[in-house]
This record gives structure tokens, C-alpha cells and sequence, in this order.
């Protein structure tokens, strides 16, 4: 089956998101200086300098840098050639997810800091930054209902309603932050207390969200269900679990809801990540998914239809996805052997 429609969601300008420092995106120049190195909107490689105060943190410490809130930093408080290299950072990033495929660009500041207003200004200077860049609309991302309504209140809905990333029952607060500013959502399938295991938990809880969701006035097209992707290095039975919640999904709610995942979670702690990921959206797609939050430059329409299911590492990789390869020790021996092409 050839994907025709795939919404992404693009997950890239997050501020946990790290590099190692011994990677090839760091370049360490001393004890005292080390920049980001980054692609331009023109696809030229500049440097992102990183503050002094970052190298000296503890993420710096054990070995990783959050590049995104280098770019943040740098955008709201570097000075000079330090400032406008944070700004062309977020700029460029923004660009280049919108021409991999993306329909939303994810906005999460939320590691940036601690305290709350900062957490704020920082939501609505990125905002304010990215709108006149791209042409389509902003996912605002945050655990805080707040920060939520910060980002969404400096939303240009002129390329369309915002998202909000997301609502659930653990947090039944950010529908009504998401009704008040027209935005659409991801509905995730998190309870009030803990994540659901199983199709039937997932489903009791997308159930109920529905109501209040319909309660405050939200149209199907506006919904996104997330049934929540866990890995599968805790548990074999995790990916087919997944697969048979957007199953159920379809049959409960039709195909005017959209179906989505955090797809990169499904390959926490295993080898192969990328071909792990790529392998198990198109598993998704084909169970009735349309969408995901992931990274456009990895999982896009083009990338899915391009894998061919009958090569030896898809095989291996869907074997482990639907529990037939428990605890994936096929999959982990092919790997050790060399046999999975990424």
C-alpha cells in the first residue's frame, strides 16, 4: 500500500533533545570554547557557540549538550554574532523540517528552565520567532498549562489553527486551555494516575477524554489520538500493543480522527533506532495510523514507501516490533553480526 497522506509532527526544536559532546555535531576548540555545528537554510555548516554556563553544567559534565537550548540561550541573551547564530539555529531548523514534510513544527521549552516565567518568555520569544519563518502551523508542547497558553497566545493563525501537545485525564486542565484558543490537539491515551499497558486501558481512557473533549466543542478533524508508544525493551508485548490500539481506534471513532505516536520511543535501548522507527510507523501506517511526532529529516512519506518489507532487516525489525522475537534477541544478534542495513 502506497502512503499517500502522512502528518508529521515535527519533533525537532525540543529542548531535551541532546548531542554527545565526543559527537560529530560538537566541535570542541578548548577547555573554554566548543560550538554546535549546524546546516543553514542555505545548507552551509556554521557554529552555534556554546555558553560558558552550559559547559560547565552537569549535562556538559556526563557527556551530552541540548543543542536546541544552546540556540534558545543564545537567541534571547547571547550578544552579537553569539546571538544571531542562536536565532539562525532555531530559524534553520524550523526550515528545514517544513521542507522534509513537516505540517507541524513542536515547540517544547520546557528544560530550558525551571522557573515558570521563564519558561514562558522563552515559549513566546521562539513563538515570535519561527511564525514569519514557516508557512505552517505551531505545535506548542509543554507539561504546564501556562506555558501552554503563553505559546498559544502569540500564535499567527494564518496558516492554520495551532496544536497542542498534549491533552489527557492526567491533565484534563489543558483542554479547555486548548478550546479557548481554537487549537487543535493530541489526545493522548495517559490515565489520571499512570500509562495504560493494554488496547483496553488505552481505549477506557481515550473514551472518557473523548466526552470532555466533545464537551468542549471539538470537531473529530481537530483530534489527534495518541495511544501512547512504549519500548520495546521493557516489554516484547509493547509494539503490538500499540498496533492494536490504532486498530481499535479506527473501529471505535472512524477515519475523520487522526491517529498518531511518539514513534521514536518504541526503540529506547535498543540498537538500530533509526531502522527500528521507520520500520514500526510503517507498521502503524498500515494498521491505521496517519501521522506521528517525529523527526521529518528520518520518517517522512517518502522515507516509509521506500522500505521494503521483504529485505532481512525489515523482517527482523517487525519480528521484534509484534512480540514474535521476544526480548529481540534475534534482532540483537543480527545486529552484533552485522546483517541490518541502517
Amino acid at each position: 500500500m502506497t502512503i499517500e497522506t502522512f502528518h508529521i509532527i515535527g519533533e525537532n526544536i525540543h529542548c531535551t533533545r541532546s548531542y554527545k559532546i565526543d559527537g560529530r555535531f560538537v566541535d570542541i576548540e578548548g577547555e573554554r570554547t566548543a560550538s554546535i555545528l549546524y546546516k543553514d537554510a542555505g545548507n552551509a555548516t556554521c557554529r552555534l557557540p556554546v555558553p560558558a554556563s552550559i559547559m560547565a553544567g552537569a549535562d556538559w559534565q556526563s557527556g551530552k549538550v541540548r543543542h536546541s537550548a544552546v540556540a534558545v540561550w543564545q537567541g534571547m541573551y547571547g550578544k552579537g554574532e553569539s546571538g544571531e547564530r542562536g536565532r539562525d539555529y532555531l530559524r534553520s531548523l524550523a526550515l528545514r523540517q517544513q521542507r522534509a514534510g513537516a505540517a507541524y513544527l513542536d515547540i517544547n521549552i520546557d528544560e530550558f528552565s525551571t522557573g515558570i516565567d521563564e519558561r514562558c518568555k522563552a515559549m513566546r520569544w521562539v513563538v515570535e520567532l519561527l511564525t514569519p519563518v514557516v508557512t505552517i502551523p505551531l505545535s506548542i508542547d509543554s507539561s504546564n498549562t501556562s506555558v501552554l497558553g503563553c505559546g498559544l497566545e502569540v500564535c499567527d493563525r494564518t496558516h492554520g489553527a495551532p496544536m497542542v501537545n498534549s491533552v489527557s485525564l492526567e491533565r484534563l486542565e489543558a483542554v479547555a486551555v486548548a478550546a479557548e484558543h481554537r487549537a487543535v490537539v493530541i489526545a493522548s491515551a495517559a490515565g489520571e494516575q499512570d500509562l495504560p499497558a493494554d488496547t483496553a486501558g488505552r481505549m477506557a481512557n481515550l473514551k472518557v477524554l473523548m466526552k470532555h473533549l466533545k464537551a468542549a466543542g471539538m470537531q473529530d478533524g481537530a483530534i489527534y489520538f495518541d495511544p501512547l508508544v512504549i519500548p520495546v525493551a521493557t516489554d516484547s508485548n509493547n509494539g503490538r500493543a500499540f498496533l492494536d490500539a490504532v486498530r481499535a481506534i479506527r473501529d471505535a471513532y472512524g477515519t475523520q480522527v487522526h491517529v498518531v505516536g511518539g514513534f521514536s520511543n518504541v526503540s529506547f535501548g535498543m540498537p538500530c533506532r533509526k531502522l527500528i522507527n521507520q520500520v514500526f510507523t510503517r507498521l502503524a501506517v498500515d494498521a491505521g495510523a496517519d501521522g506521528g511526532i517525529v523527526d521529518p529529516f528520518h520518517i517522512n512519506r517518502h522515507v516509509l514507501n521506500e522500505l521494503d518489507p521483504g529485505t532481512e532487516s525489515f523482517g527482523l525489525a517487525r519480528a521484534l516490533l509484534t512480540g514474535e522475537d521476544a526480548f529481540g534477541v534475534e534482532f540483537i544478534a543480527a545486529y552484533r553480526d552485522g546483517r541490518l542495513a541502517v
